[in-house]
């Protein structure tokens, strides 16, 4: 992947990430990028194959294995159809190679993780637009990343419809 830009979106398979993913293809990537989705999965006990790739992820996964459910079921990953509609068509229509890869823990640690080791060469993530409350309490993902990745990051925000209740 020498010489060729690797632009990370961060996607949970919310509609946050599908906004961020959707920016991304319309206003970023053009052809011959490597467009690399990091999905982090919450920390807990695995079987089988997962032990082996809980320390440093996943292997890159390719679009076509991703959309195959046994591949879905090994990493117990669930992606909605529109990302991978999305992931797709911006393959079809661009020369763009669309990788995953999978990371289990803090998103916080791991994103950062991912822009250092693949590298990427930029990275999209969303916001989810929480209230100030769940901010302070939870800590922004999207803030932590700004801050502490090591590589340029656009925050796309999503503000959902019912945003008045924080």
């Amino acid at each position: 992947m020498e010489g060729e830009r690797r632009i990370g979106v961060a996607v949970d398979f919310s509609a946050c990430s599908r906004k961020a993913l959707k920016w991304t293809v319309d206003n970023v990537v053009r052809d011959g990028d490597h467009l690399i989705l990091i999905n982090v999965q919450p920390e807990g006990y695995y079987e089988g194959e997962m032990q082996l790739w809980e320390a440093t992820g996943s292997p890159l996964i390719p679009l076509s294995e991703l959309c195959d459910p046994h591949t879905q079921k090994k990493y117990g990953v669930n992606p909605d159809p529109e990302t991978l509609d999305i992931a797709s068509t911006i393959a079809r229509q661009k020369e763009v190679v669309v990788l995953m890869k999978i990371y289990w823990g803090d998103p916080r640690e791991k994103i950062c993780e991912a822009i250092d080791k693949i590298p990427l060469s930029s990275l999209v993530i969303g916001n989810r637009g929480l209230g100030k409350i769940k901010r302070v309490i939870l800590g922004s993902v999207s803030n932590h990343v700004v801050n502490n990745g090591l590589c340029p990051v656009t925050v796309v925000k999503h503000v959902p419809a019912d945003h008045h209740e924080s």
